[in-house]
């Protein structure tokens, strides 16, 4: 069960993303809706890592965490931001994700 809250804590870091990424193109009352969704996306993020590490080592989760978070908000920025598509974005974010296998691998 620690799991899922660790993958859903990093899916929240990615939705946390998507708002900021919308709330940098807007103003006034869309804007203010963007950033509480941010701030109740980030609060629930950090809620849920914590409960993941009461039985998963913080060294392990944490860097799980992030990078979902990492790789997530990469593919948000490619996908729906339209940000430019590189070898090295992808090589790198291929990186990430082995390591983040790696680590799950270890535990």
């Amino acid at each position: 069960m620690n799991w899922i809250f660790l993958i859903f804590a990093g899916l929240c870091e990615v939705a946390f993303t998507f708002c900021l990424g919308h709330a940098k193109n807007c103003d006034g009352t869309e804007h203010r809706l963007w950033i509480a969704a941010f701030v109740i996306l980030y609060a629930l993020s950090a809620v849920l890592l914590s409960k993941a590490t009461q039985a998963i080592p913080v060294g392990i989760a944490y860097p799980i965490w992030t990078g979902i978070g990492a790789v997530g908000a990469v593919l948000v920025g490619l996908l729906v931001f339209n940000e430019p598509i590189t070898f090295w974005r992808i090589f790198f974010v291929v990186t990430l994700v082995v390591s983040i296998v790696g680590l799950k691998i270890l535990e």
